[in-house]
């Protein structure tokens, strides 16, 4: 997929309005804020953490196996006035039905969510990328005022 950045989540740390969630492809990182909710959820799944119930992300998934359906990957495909937006690609293949493909307008934070779930891939489109600010600065300001040691998404917490 030449047209797209493929990203990790490489930091999730607390604000004061909710969540700080910064994805980086090795040399540049970028980021976007969330609220708790799904910070949490988020945070969970990368710390292999599984709730006694399913959450509304693991519902979903659930939901799409039933269907026979499963995430390929999630793609940031634009920003708007500071906000991120997202498609969620689905492929379904079952008794009933050829192999489809669906592409649905989500939030980054709920693509994420769902991606680190299922393990599937999570991109950002090149060109968008390309005009984006590198954030890895205000990342180690930030992991340093928390004081938190720089290292994968899951050493930050976020609780």
């Amino acid at each position: 997929m030449p047209n797209l950045v493929r990203v990790e989540p490489i930091a999730l740390l607390p604000t004061q309005a909710g969540c700080a969630v910064f994805l980086g492809d090795g040399k540049k990182s970028i980021v976007f804020y969330i609220d708790p909710g799904v910070g949490a959820s988020i945070n969970l799944s990368l710390s292999s953490q599984l709730p006694a119930r399913p959450l509304t992300h693991d519902l979903f998934l659930l939901a799409l196996e039933a269907f026979g359906a499963r995430i390929s990957r999630a793609v940031i495909v634009r920003m708007e006035q500071e906000v991120y937006y997202a498609r969620l690609i689905i492929e379904a293949e079952n008794e009933i039905m050829q192999r489809k493909i669906v592409e649905l307008d989500a939030r980054p934070s709920d693509c994420l969510a769902l991606a680190v779930r299922c393990g599937a891939p999570f991109y950002v489109v090149k060109e968008l990328w390309d005009r984006l600010d590198d954030m890895s600065r205000v990342l180690e300001d930030m992991q340093r005022q928390s004081g938190t040691e720089e290292g994968d998404a899951t050493d930050s917490g976020i609780l």
